[in-house]
C-alpha cells in the first residue's frame, strides 16, 4: 500500500512492525499529530498475521505512508534495514510500532539537527496501561559524554530508540543496522556504538517527546537470553577500549548482568555478577547501585 508521496521529505521514520496492528494504530495516530507536516512513514512488516496492513491502509489520506512486507525475520533488524533502503529523506527517525510521539517531536528533532547534530535523542514517558492518563515515570536518556564511544561502553548510557532520529548517511557509511541474531534486542545500543566511531554530535533534547509501552511483548525483557545479547555485543568492541577503560567497561557489563538476573528471578548469577562488578573500577553511582542490590539479594 502506498499513500500520497512527498516530493522532498525532510525525515522519513521507519517503524518495524509485527503482529501489533492495534499498536501500530496509536502509533500512526501520533505521527498524524505531527507540527512537522514534511516527512514521510515507511512501516516495515516482518510478515504479520494480524490486520496490520488494514491499519496502515487507515491512515492513507492523512500520512505520506508506505506498507512493506516481507517473510518473518524474528527481530527489528531486517525490517529496519529496509526502511532504511527505501528512506527518501536525510534523516531516519526511529519508531517501534508499539510506541508513539508527541506532536512536537519530529519539529524539534530536525531543529536540532539543521543546527548541527548528527544524532538526536530524549527522555520517554513509561506507559504500563492503555487506560494510563498520568505519566511520572520516565526513561531517563543520558546526556552525552565524550569521547562517546568510551561512554557508551563503559557507563551504560542510555539512548531510547523510539527517540532517535539521525542522518541517514551515518546508517549507510554502517552498511545497515546490524542482523546478527546474536543480537536481537539490541542491534539498537549496537547501531549507536558504531555511530559513536564516526561523530561525536550526539544531542539529548531536554523535553520528553514521546511514550514508551511497557504493557507486555517486549523481547528486550530480563532473560539469560538478555545478558548472553549484550556479552555479545561487549565482546565486538572491548579490546577497542585501553586496559583502564577496558575494566571499567567489564565492571558495568557485570552489573548489567547482575541487574537482569536479579529481575528474572536468577539470585546466584546476580549475586556473583555484581561482585564481579564491585572488584572492578566501577564508576561510583553504579558501584553504590551494585552493593545495594548485592545486599538485596543476601538480605531476607
Amino acid at each position: 500500500m502506498v499513500s500520497k508521496v512527498l516530493a522532498n521529505p525532510r525525515v522519513t521514520v521507519v517503524i518495524p512492525t509485527y503482529n501489533r496492528a492495534d499498536d501500530l494504530r496509536r502509533c500512526l495516530d501520533s505521527l498524524a499529530l505531527q507540527t512537522l507536516d514534511n516527512f514521510e512513514v515507511l512501516v516495515c512488516d516482518d510478515g504479520s498475521t494480524d490486520h496490520s496492513a488494514s491499519v496502515a491502509d487507515e491512515f492513507s489520506g492523512r500520512l505520506s505512508l508506505r506498507f512493506d512486507t516481507a517473510d518473518n525475520f524474528g527481530g527489528p533488524a531486517r525490517p529496519r534495514n529496509r526502511g532504511v533502503s527505501g528512506a527518501r529523506a536525510p534523516y531516519i527517525a526511529f519508531l517501534d510500532s508499539d510506541d508513539w510521539w508527541t506532536p512536537a517531536k519530529l519539529e524539534k528533532s530536525v531543529a536540532a539537527l539543521d543546527a548541527g547534530a548528527d544524532l538526536v535523542y530524549h527522555d520517554l514517558f513509561i506507559v504500563r496501561d492503555t487506560a494510563q492518563t498520568v505519566f511520572s515515570e520516565r526513561i531517563v536518556s543520558t546526556e552525552p559524554k565524550h569521547p562517546m564511544f568510551k561512554a557508551l561502553l563503559c557507563t551504560g548510557m542510555s539512548v531510547p530508540n523510539s527517540s532517535v532520529v539521525v542522518r541517514r548517511a551515518l546508517i549507510e557509511q554502517l552498511g545497515g543496522i546490524t542482523e546478527n541474531r546474536e543480537l536481537i534486542s539490541v542491534e539498537d545500543y549496537d547501531t549507536w556504538v558504531r555511530i559513536s566511531r564516526l561523530t561525536e554530535r550526539f544531542v539529548r533534547l531536554p523535553e520528553c517527546l514521546g511514550y514508551y509501552w511497557l504493557g507486555g511483548g517486549n523481547i528486550s525483557a530480563a532473560s539469560p537470553k538478555q545478558i548472553s545479547r549484550i556479552r555479545t555485543l561487549y565482546a565486538q568492541y572491548i579490546d577497542e577500549l585501553p586496559l583502564a577503560d577496558r575494566r571499567r567497561a567489564e565492571g558495568f557489563l557485570a552489573y548489567r548482568s547482575g541487574r537482569i538476573a536479579q529481575m528474572h528471578g536468577d539470585v546466584t548469577g546476580a549475586r556473583r555478577s555484581l561482585l564481579r562488578a564491585l572488584v572492578q573500577p566501577l564508576d561510583l553511582s553504579y558501584r553504590l547501585k551494585a552493593a545495594y542490590f548485592l545486599a538485596r539479594s543476601i538480605l531476607p
